[in-house]
């Protein structure tokens, strides 16, 4: 997102703070520690000074890690200094919570300076499976936190969730399906748990103590599309859901999206810029992708030194570029329109790529219609595939 000027519309801030680490989690965090977490706020806020001159914020995401696991006076440092560089304000500020770190003060504290939308990480309602992910919080402090997030005035809630977990039935997804869409948020994340390296999910995986039953998967991400559209939920990306307000605009002005999807999230698979800041953060500004250092202390050491923590800068060809960019805006319902292609890339979906949309219409993974190109419910499925038959 960009206003044409040079001026960067959308900021993804990481906090890479837990109070625990996931067993199926392969970004980068680590354990809380008092004075680290003290001084990675000041160095963000060092970062936070440097790209502020290009940056007008219209949308906004604080992930991690864990944010909500600030404190207060964190908190409000951070949010003092959007009002002091003048980037508050974004029309959709999101911060991801954890509903065991989530208090009144802090939701009151985050909506009085303008954060409008709160993403709940959930996963499961099952106590059995909350533990078997590792998970902090219990299935009780995820109704009380939707009700401190209502109290405090946000009307926009998104909660995540994950299925195929190890020991998961299909009886037990349903009812977390249930017990979750019942609490009548805007906009639902539900995502296949992946097995990364390096993580004890894998580890447990490579040494035999559970078997993925990819039959059951399916199953399941089929109960989920089927329970969210019953429930009013729009699904406009392979794992994302939302409600459409009538009379609210869409993202981008495109009728094929809900007014609640999540504006930060279609920037990214609609190829738009973005800046990236805290440790192992990447960006996207100018044609350059960077990445900063995937390392807390040195993040912190570099920046009170006056200097990014950027660890790589790569400028991509404009038609590796464009295949990315074509790959990422495929995970979306809407797919792609032909107009919007080329006005991102500069090159036209129908000649560079006319071999690999053939490709997905002949395995039934795609349609191709007049304006645009879009792949079908069987091909959101297979997604990460089709997208290979994209990239450049």
């Amino acid at each position: 997102m960009s206003d044409g000027a040079g001026v960067v519309g959308s900021l993804y801030v990481h906090v890479p703070f837990c109070a625990h680490k996931c067993e199926y989690c392969a970004f980068y965090s680590e354990a809380s520690s008092g004075e680290l977490i003290t001084r990675y706020v000041a160095a963000l806020l060092r970062e936070l000074e440097i790209v502020a001159p290009g940056l007008r914020p219209e949308t906004v995401f604080f992930g991690g890690g864990t944010p909500s696991l600030l404190n207060l006076r964190q908190w409000e440092q951070i949010l003092r200094a959007f009002d002091r560089l003048g980037l508050s304000g974004a029309s959709e500020w999101t911060v991801e919570c954890n509903p065991a770190t989530l208090s009144s003060d802090k939701a009151r504290l985050l909506r009085d300076f303008g954060v409008n939308r709160v993403s709940m990480g959930v996963q499961s309602l099952d106590e059995r499976l909350l533990d078997r992910l590792g998970r902090l919080h219990s299935r009780g402090q995820v109704f009380k936190s939707f009700d401190l997030l209502r109290a405090a005035g946000f009307a926009n809630v998104n909660v995540d969730l994950m299925f195929a977990i190890p020991g998961q039935t299909m009886a037990v997804w349903q009812a977390t399906l249930d017990e979750a869409l019942a609490l009548g948020s805007e906009h639902l994340s539900c995502y296949e748990v992946i097995y990364e390296q390096d993580t004890p999910l894998f580890a447990q995986l490579q040494a035999g103590r559970f078997d993925v039953d990819e039959e059951l998967a399916c199953d399941m991400y089929e109960a989920l599309i089927e329970r969210a559209a019953a429930a009013g939920f729009q699904q406009y990306e392979v794992a994302n859901f939302a409600r459409h307000v009538p009379g609210e605009p869409t993202p981008a002005g495109d009728p094929w999206l809900p007014s609640r999807a999540c504006r930060h999230n279609v920037n990214y698979w609609r190829g738009g810029e973005y800046h990236g800041l805290g440790p192992s953060a990447t960006g996207y500004v100018g044609g350059v992708r960077t990445r900063n250092w995937a390392n807390t202390p040195l993040y912190c050491e570099l920046l009170e030194a006056g200097r990014r923590a950027v660890e790589s800068r790569e400028e991509l060809p404009p038609l590796r570029r464009a295949g990315e960019t074509a790959a990422f805006g495929l995970r979306m319902n809407a797919g792609w329109p032909f107009a919007e292609f080329e006005r991102v890339t500069g090159f036209d979906l129908r000649r560079e790529w006319a071999a690999s949309m053939a490709a997905c219409e002949a395995r039934g993974w795609g349609v191709r219609r007049p304006e645009r190109f879009h792949l079908t419910r069987t091909g959101l499925r297979f997604a990460d595939a089709a997208a290979e038959l994209f990239l450049r």
